[in-house]
């Protein structure tokens, strides 16, 4: 038995417009991932785009480009504060409206060792991972606290996505 649902990879190169407040950088790349599967595949009756940013001292980390760069993010993160953005598109084909919410959550690492790091780089799972590290992952053994939406911090605020579904008549 299938999924319900089809998953269409976006081709949209995550890339930040200068000079964009977080929040709305973040609204803005959900928002073409939306339209990149509309353009691939026309209007379909749901299409759904998230994307998450990590901010810090008023810089944005995405994802890394590579693995030294995954090590200084999290050698930066070690023992600080950070708040991930994360937001979720959402258009109904029917009504043709599209729904845009954000959420900001506050990560906590705990302090990490160059062992710890390297140990982390070496599992591969920094790959693809706004900040460098998933946090349903093996990242979670440096978590010392988290405020906010655990599912935002993951890649989808679940909540706020179930909202967007109530709201535009789906329930």
């Amino acid at each position: 038995m299938g999924l319900p649902f089809e998953v269409i990879p976006s081709p949209v190169k995550e890339i930040l417009n200068k000079g964009v407040e977080p929040v709305q950088a973040v609204e803005e790349l959900a928002l073409q991932k939306i339209n990149s599967v509309r353009e691939l595949c026309g209007d379909r009756d749901w299409i759904v785009g998230a994307d998450t940013i990590i901010l810090i001292d008023g810089q944005i980390y995405g994802k890394p480009r590579d693995r030294d760069d995954a090590g200084k993010m999290l050698g930066y993160f070690s023992e600080r504060s950070h708040e991930v953005i994360t937001a979720v598109a959402l258009f109904n084909g029917k009504t043709k409206i599209i729904d845009c919410r954000s959420v900001i959550s506050t990560v906590t690492f705990a302090p990490l060792t160059d062992g710890e790091i390297d140990w982390y780089l070496d599992s591969g799972e920094w790959q693809g991972a706004a900040g460098a590290y998933k946090i349903q992952g093996l990242a979670s053994c440096f978590i010392s606290n988290i405020s906010g939406s655990y599912s935002s911090i993951v890649g989808l605020p679940l909540r706020e996505f179930y909202v967007m579904l109530r709201d535009n008549c789906y329930f």
